[in-house]
């Protein structure tokens, strides 16, 4: 069974369904032949990174709502991250574009080690406040997960692997894909959000029976 999964890391919703993905992939008597291929998506491509703004500012700017509503929104994701295990912090989140971190996760699947990077690329936004489009950061990452932090330097100073992202992202365009993350089981079935643990596992059934 083959499931392909288009996130962005600056999503936190993302980072939520990978959580509970992952509770229903413990819980699923297939687990050992499940394939999983991480796909590149870019929530807001235009995004420009940006140390000095906090997401609660982004938030009411790209939305159009006041500092409290942004903060309330901020509030209701924390809790549901809080259900899935996950501590965010906002208050540390750096605002950055996540267009080279999806370039070191292209170049973890060519090690097998895209989980782990995606991983980690999660908790080194959303929890520790690191930025994620800074070089250091994302070779420190490469080298934390396994992967050749000198190799990632040349990725990165070399634009390379442009190709693959941008590849993923007209993929999802042509599967009508419109937000993150979006599950896609066998190429039959789709699961699109953070839905619950029980939604999953009811899919992974059905594939694997075929229905």
């Amino acid at each position: 069974m083959k499931i392909e999964i288009w996130s962005d890391v600056v999503c936190p919703f993302c980072y939520i369904g990978k959580r509970h993905f992952e509770k229903a992939l413990e819980q699923f008597a297939g687990k050992d032949d499940v394939q999983i291929e991480w796909k590149s998506f870019l929530l807001n491509p235009a995004m420009k990174t940006d140390p000095e703004k906090n997401i609660t500012e982004y938030l009411a700017e790209i939305k159009g709502i006041s500092l409290q509503q942004a903060s309330e929104m901020n509030a209701h994701v924390s809790k549901m991250a809080e259900g899935a295990g996950l501590q965010y912090d906002f208050s540390k989140v750096v605002m950055a574009n996540s267009y080279n971190a999806h370039r070191l996760i292209q170049f973890a699947k060519q090690h097998s080690l895209a989980d782990a990077v995606e991983e980690r690329l999660f908790r080194a936004y959303f929890i520790e406040g690191k930025n994620i489009d800074n070089e250091g950061v994302l070779i420190s990452i490469a080298n934390e997960t396994g992967l050749d932090g000198e190799a990632v330097a040349h990725v990165l100073s070399e634009k390379k692997l442009s190709a693959e992202v941008n590849a993923d992202i007209g993929e999802a365009q042509q599967l009508g894909i419109r937000g993150v993350p979006f599950f896609v089981v066998d190429r039959k079935f789709g699961i699109s959000g953070a839905q619950p643990v029980e939604v999953f596992i009811e899919t992974l059934e059905k594939a694997a029976r075929g229905d």
